[in-house]
């Protein structure tokens, strides 16, 4: 859907996910939900929901949107249901990341669901907030993960 390959980043397949001990999955948001490639992608996870092997496991989400009101919070609301259905566990970022949640002086995605930014027509970059705020969640989902595994 005219985004460029990106061949420095590593592919995964469905079957990869059973490896993993917890997940942040990313993808851009098409009329306010996940691109339909990502949930295609979901949609090829049907024999790991059938054994399971994703359940119990950790799970956070993070996104992009065209537009201010192009689905910040219903991105991710959408999104948990594929995380449902296989038994992960949703671990959103609500707000432990602090002051940088109530940014008003400039433009800055997310939400408590997890990090995000505004792509606009493709060429704007994520700020320095919205990284750091990334940063934080793959630092907070990584730390519940641990605390699980060792649990385990």
């Amino acid at each position: 859907m005219s985004a460029p390959p990106k061949s420095d980043v590593p592919i995964i397949t469905p079957h990869d996910l059973a490896e993993a001990d917890g997940f942040i999955f990313g993808f851009p948001t098409r009329f306010g939900m996940m691109s339909a490639q990502f949930k295609a992608f979901m949609d090829a996870t049907g024999g790991l929901w059938r054994t399971q092997q994703l359940a119990g496991k950790p799970a956070g989400i993070f996104y992009s949107t065209g537009s201010q009101g192009g689905g910040q919070e219903t991105t991710p609301l959408t999104a948990i249901t594929q995380l449902v259905h296989h038994g992960m566990i949703f671990v959103p970022i609500g707000y432990s990341f602090g002051a940088g949640m109530f940014e008003m002086e400039q433009v800055k995605g997310g939400s408590p669901y997890g990090a995000g930014t505004y792509a606009g027509d493709g060429t704007r970059m994520p700020s320095e907030l919205e990284f750091a705020q990334a940063f934080h969640q793959g630092k907070y989902i990584a730390g519940i993960t641990k605390k699980l595994k060792t649990a385990a």
